[in-house]
């Protein structure tokens, strides 16, 4: 069976094909071509991803997206990066795809669907891809929270619950794991997650800015 990092994957490239090079995304700043020519850089030439955190490499994933950009041509960059990483990268280990890009090629389609004059709402998924998903949220929801100020759990309409940040007061993210997902990365506007608890709590974490 196809993976689920590979078949979000293939419908982002069937988006970004569709919009083209110049449609907005939630990526603040970025257009699709930026979008698309970042998950290339990443997958292909991860240290300049790296680098990006780095003062003193601050600009080096910039130039490499521009580079990648010239070189291939929007349409180019995103018939690369359907086909998956290529050369020496650790994306090509065995198993990386899944735990890697799962999360990302998720958050990065909703990031094109949901952009622009006429966002599109969720997607309805099927509930073994939500499944998969949920793990995400743990690993990733712990990143996003480390600095919160209250105490948060994440909660699936089913009611299965984590306790993603211990805390004496605590907020509730009601939703289902790929909603809490954009949520948690800084999405919250455009996802489809209920924020439940004492006014003060809410109001503490909903002022505190999120990413991954």
């Amino acid at each position: 069976m196809t993976s689920l990092a590979a078949r979000e994957r293939a419908a982002l490239c069937d988006l970004f094909t569709d919009v083209g090079p110049d449609a907005p995304t939630l990526c603040e700043g970025w257009t699709t071509a930026d979008l698309a020519a970042h998950l290339w850089v990443r997958e292909n030439q991860p240290v300049a991803t790296v680098a990006a955190i780095v003062p003193a490499f601050g600009g080096l994933a910039d130039e490499r997206r521009a580079a990648v950009l010239h070189r291939l041509g929007y349409r180019g960059v995103v018939a690369a990066l359907r086909e998956g990483p290529g050369g020496v990268t650790p994306y090509r280990l065995p198993g990386v795809d899944s735990l890697a890009n799962t999360a990302e090629f998720f958050i990065h389609l909703e990031d094109v669907r949901r952009a622009g004059e006429h966002p599109q709402g969720p997607r309805p998924m099927p509930m073994e891809d939500q499944d998969r998903l949920w793990p995400q949220v743990r690993l990733l929801g712990r990143l996003a929270l480390r600095h919160s100020p209250v105490g948060v759990v994440v909660e699936r309409p089913d009611g299965e619950s984590l306790r993603l940040r211990p805390g004496s007061r605590t907020v509730t993210l009601l939703g289902q794991p790929g909603e809490l997902l954009l949520a948690l990365s800084g999405r919250r506007d455009a996802a489809d997650v209920t924020v439940l608890g004492e006014d003060d709590a809410v109001a503490e974490f909903l002022a505190m800015p999120l990413s991954m």
